[in-house]
């Protein structure tokens, strides 16, 4: 086997891992960069392999940093077969065309720019089009724990990550004519006891692992606690006239937080009158996907959903699909929760509200997920004290709140009781993750453990076995 590595090195974003085995070569993810400050020429640069050459495309979940280059992929000559799980399948859907009508967007907008100077016109880096013809390419969508044979050599088999709906860490496991391997791709690992997913399936030992390092170097705060800690900044947020922004990442973090705020306006701890704002259409698109897929929540969430429940729906929520209606929500001076994508704070609509509420001392902003270095979410988190928005100087006076404990991934403790059940593999190879903090001090606890670690360079290639 040989295992090269064109995403997500030393980096957090671009997951992308190229694995030539049984006569056969097989992607793992193909996702955007984001946040980094070359972002667009690396989208946009060589992939590192030939498209054409693949023969399948395995995808670990939906988010734009795992999904967000098929349709490159494709418009540059894949033709081979996407596996996933149902629910991937249908929230990369999603994500994808949002992706593609914002590269059109930018594309056109920078178009404009250039004719009055005779330029070229820019181009979008993939079209809806391009979306459409990546979703052909989608096949078979294994249920969790079901082997696929690829071939009479590798088989497959999906386990559930517990990371968003529809999320998997992947086994490959080789047979003869070569010896016998088994490598497993951690894919995004969810962090447990959350009240809407299963917990993580562990993997089972194997000679190679590839996993993620989010959260290498830091535990998460008690979930308990950090739903108290919003709920508090709420409510002291209210109580001064002002309003809430949350920047959301459109699955599984908008729903997990519509679910709280419910519950803690069931348990009386956040008023009932509380007017809450899901300004994303994603979101709401997300949310209804959700519905669709209630086998892949817990027990009592799935046992609600199907007996018609809506654990998604707190009182006073209004769903805002229309621009029109997301500009009307900036002329509210206080009182309101306002959930709008992305949350990273990279684009989408928050980035309207924090224009109008930045500035306010009487304003909170909580971010409930995790900031990209370079993004603007790492800049507030950072403790910025102005930033740019739509060529305007906007002071940070609004209260800034980090919660961590939300957070649907792993920490480092959850990652170490992750990759103690692989046995002792040959080598782990670290990717998605900060170069500079989580990344070394996850290869710091596992070489303690006398474990072989690799972090790979950019399109770096290694022979296995």
């Amino acid at each position: 086997m040989r295992l090269s590595f064109h995403g997500a090195t030393q980096n957090v974003t671009g997951s992308c891992f190229l694995l030539n085995a049984g006569g056969l070569k097989i992607l793992i993810d193909c996702g955007m960069f984001q946040g980094m400050k070359h972002a667009d020429e690396e989208n946009a640069g060589a992939l590192g392999f030939t498209p054409s050459e693949i023969d399948f495309l395995l995808l670990t979940h939906a988010h734009l940093d795992h999904c967000g280059r098929i349709p490159l992929l494709v418009k540059r000559g894949f033709t081979g077969e996407i596996i996933t799980t149902a629910a991937t399948r249908d929230l990369a859907k999603l994500i994808m065309m949002d992706s593609a009508k914002i590269q059109e967007e930018d594309a056109a907008r920078a178009s404009r720019r250039r004719r009055r100077g005779g330029e070229p016109e820019v181009q979008p880096l993939y079209s809806q089009i391009d979306v459409l013809s990546a979703l052909d390419r989608f096949g078979r969508c294994p249920a969790y724990d079901q082997d696929i044979h690829l071939n009479d050599a590798v088989t497959i088999r999906f386990i559930n990550a517990g990371h968003i709906l529809g999320s998997a860490s992947i086994i490959v496991e080789t047979g003869a004519p070569e010896p016998s391997q088994r490598i497993v791709f951690s894919g995004d690992i969810g962090s447990p006891g959350h009240k809407l997913l299963a917990n993580a399936t562990p993997p089972p030992p194997c000679d190679y692992v590839v996993m993620e390092t989010t959260y290498g170097d830091r535990m998460h705060r008690d979930l308990d606690a950090s739903v108290e800690e919003l709920t508090d900044a709420i409510n002291k947020t209210i109580a001064k006239g002002g309003n809430v922004i949350i920047p959301t990442f459109a699955m599984e973090r908008t729903q997990e937080i519509l679910f709280y705020l419910k519950h803690a306006i069931n348990q009386g701890a956040l008023p009932r009158s509380l007017t809450i704002f899901l300004d994303s259409p994603m979101a709401v698109s997300a949310t209804e996907i959700f519905r669709r897929h209630a086998d892949g929540f817990q027990n009592d969430v799935r046992d609600a959903m199907l007996a018609g429940q809506e654990p998604f729906n707190p009182p006073g929520l209004r769903f805002t699909r229309e621009t029109a209606e997301s500009i009307a929500i900036n002329r509210i001076r206080g009182g309101a929760v306002i959930m709008a994508g992305s949350g990273m704070c990279t684009g989408g609509r928050v980035r309207h509200h924090l224009k109008h509420n930045l500035w306010r001392p009487d304003c909170s902003v909580v971010f409930v997920g995790f900031a990209a270095e370079g993004t603007l979410a790492r800049r507030i988190v950072d403790g910025a004290k102005h930033v740019r928005l739509f060529g305007e100087d906007i002071a940070v006076n609004a209260q800034i709140h980090t919660i961590n404990g939300f957070s649907a991934h792993a920490d480092q403790r959850e990652l170490l009781y992750w990759i103690s059940k692989a046995g002792k593999p040959e080598m782990t190879f670290l990717v998605h993750g900060d170069f500079e903090k989580g990344m070394p001090a996850m290869r710091q606890e596992l070489e303690k453990k006398e474990l072989n670690v690799q972090c790979p360079k950019l399109h770096a290639s290694f022979e296995l076995g």
